[in-house]
């Protein structure tokens, strides 16, 4: 049976952490004193938008039909998507979870607890064919390929889950568990890799650039110093010196003040200066890699230098085509696959995410859009009335246009006599 350990240096990690032995860390390649990527702000606030975003998008569920596109009728697994995928989430808290697991660590698992068999029929004495979807910690997964097919077909994937509370392990169907992903994978697509992993260069030394500052405050923004002093001094001495005047030098409470200096004994400060060593033009370039590698726009940095409203608009566009539309998509796919019942797939019922929650704007836009629409038969009254979140009116079920619009066969016709051939 082949195995993808994926997750076995995790693990190791896991139990390093666990018996403190700061040996086996060095040895794994792990620096035991290495903060997490995600306490770097730029890491940090791009994760959190991705998640948030995720998180506002609701799910729609709709069948394709010889007259196109229809609403559908609720289902059980509409009501977990919808409105409580387990007893303990919300709808956003599940899906930011999910998204953020999966940009933490390359790869989010949720197990679909049901009671229906592979031919959809449900189970006896269970009532409901979706019982819930529980997130499971990508630590906590191991991925199998069963190229021999001991638990079944051959060359399957299985997903086996490990309790950190109890130890106790269960394997379960990839028709069972929603896996997500990131873009990147070494593996042929099975799974994903996060950019902390491709980028741990970049988000160390900006980390790094972080501890630089936060030294500085803590050293009272004072600049190292060097004692120039005549006498020959013992170890002893000197360590007493250095730590006397460090005392009053560096700490924030004696910043910018004056410290007496006995005869003999000479201060000069060693210049180190941020802008000579162009450290916040290589900190912030460090950061625009970082998030142009989510695919985010600095204006969602609060970087505004090269920003106006007009492009900031388009920005918010590319950010939903380029960036969360290849997301989006993946998330549809697995559930259209996973989530459906095998009559409900021939059908034609499908869910999807309503990316329309992302270009939300300002009243009057949303005017102009909403009569464009009704005015032109695109949509009936009662539909525009939707979008608006009103009730629906009588009379409001059909659609309209401008009487003065003629099919593009006949223009030119009505300004011709009946009759009339058209020649002078």
């Amino acid at each position: 049976m082949g195995i993808f350990d994926f997750f076995k240096k995790r693990r190791l990690r896991n139990l390093a952490a666990a018996l403190n032995d700061s040996r086996l860390l060095e040895w794994l390649g792990i620096d035991p004193k290495n903060t997490p990527a995600i306490q770097e702000a730029t890491y940090y606030t791009c994760i959190k938008l991705l998640s948030e975003t995720m998180g506002k998008l609701p799910w729609k569920y709709y069948q394709d039909t010889a007259s196109g596109r229809i609403r559908a009728d609720p289902t059980e697994m509409t009501a977990l998507l919808t409105t409580r995928p387990n007893p303990y989430m919300t709808p956003s808290t599940f899906w930011q979870t999910m998204e953020m697991l999966c940009q933490e660590y390359g790869n989010a698992f949720a197990w679909v607890q049901s009671d229906i068999t592979k031919t959809g029929e449900v189970q006896k004495p269970y009532r409901w064919h979706w019982r819930g979807l529980w997130i499971m910690h990508p630590q906590d997964i191991t991925i199998w390929y069963d190229n021999a097919g001991i638990f079944g077909k051959k060359n399957q994937i299985h997903y086996q889950y490990t309790n950190p509370q109890t130890g106790e392990t269960f394997l379960f169907d990839s028709s069972e568990v929603l896996h997500f992903k990131t873009w990147y994978s070494r593996d042929g697509g099975l799974t994903g890799e996060p950019v902390k992993v491709i980028l741990s260069d970049t988000i160390r030394s900006l980390s790094l650039s972080q501890q630089v500052i936060t030294n500085n405050y803590e050293h009272g923004m004072t600049a190292s110093m060097v004692m120039y002093y005549t006498d020959e001094l013992d170890d002893d001495r000197i360590n007493k010196l250095q730590e006397k005047f460090a005392n009053r030098l560096i700490t924030p409470q004696n910043a910018g003040k004056v410290v007496p200096v006995p005869r003999g004994l000479k201060l000069e400060k060693l210049n180190n200066s941020f802008v000579d060593s162009q450290f916040y033009e290589l900190k912030k370039y460090s950061a625009l890699q970082i998030a142009a590698a989510f695919g985010i726009s600095p204006t969602f940095l609060n970087d505004y230098e090269k920003a106006s409203y007009s492009n900031s608009e388009s920005q918010n566009i590319s950010f939903l085509v380029n960036t969360m539309l290849p997301r989006v998509k993946m998330y549809e796919e697995e559930i259209n696959y996973k989530c459906l019942l095998p009559k409900e797939q021939e059908a034609g019922y499908f869910y999807t995410m309503n990316t329309n929650a992302l270009l939300r704007t300002d009243a009057k836009t949303q005017e102009e859009i909403v009569t464009g629409y009704v005015n032109n038969g695109i949509y009936t009254p009662n539909e525009g009335r939707r979008m608006l979140q009103l009730p629906d009116k009588e009379g409001g079920d059909i659609l309209m246009c401008n009487g003065n619009y003629i099919p593009i066969t006949q223009v030119g016709k009505q300004y011709g006599k009946e009759g009339d051939n058209g020649e002078d």
